[in-house]
């Protein structure tokens, strides 16, 4: 299992991925924080850059914060 702490950044204009030092991760997503669908892209974008498939991927803190702590499944 892997851990990723990601900064998200909701509603930008277009979406990207940086890495930071001491491996954080700067998303910046198009969709808005409400209903959930910022943290579903984010989901999806580790997904992505980790070649997982979506369900592996869990956000364990910071569901309502733009700081999140999320696990990969091998």
């Amino acid at each position: 299992m892997t851990y990723v702490k990601v900064f998200v950044t909701p509603d930008a204009k277009r979406e990207s991925v940086e890495e930071k030092g001491d491996g954080v991760l700067a998303v910046s997503v198009r969709e808005p924080a409400s209903q959930n669908r910022a943290n579903d892209r984010v989901r999806q974008i580790i997904a992505e850059r980790f070649d997982v498939p979506p369900g592996k991927v869990r956000i364990l803190t910071g569901h309502r914060s733009r700081g999140k702590m999320i696990s990969i499944s091998d």
